[in-house]
């Protein structure tokens, strides 16, 4: 995977910055999107529960690149930098 400068992504995860794009659909997030879902795709079981990787950058909407290992996963947006599991353990 190539590697961006930037760390925006993370730094952005780590302090809980509300995400502008849904990490799983890619769709512009608001309130009204949270009240009612009608407009959004149907998540899959693994995603409503956080089981699976972010495919799109919660802050542009790109789609990320995203690899999955046998302990977590890695996902990179070509703008906003990487997002590596381990980096979101507690």
């Amino acid at each position: 995977m190539r590697r961006s400068d930037s760390d925006e992504l993370l730094i952005a995860v780590l302090t809980g910055e509300a995400p502008i794009y849904h990490p799983n659909t890619g769709q512009p997030v608001d309130e009204s999107a949270e009240r009612n879902t009608k407009g959004l795709k149907e998540l899959s079981r693994g995603a409503k529960i956080g089981l699976e990787p972010p495919r799109f950058c919660q802050i542009c909407g790109r789609r990320m690149i995203v690899q999955v290992l046998p302990m977590g996963w890695v996902a990179h947006c070509s703008r906003h930098g990487e997002l590596d599991s381990r980096a979101l353990e507690r």
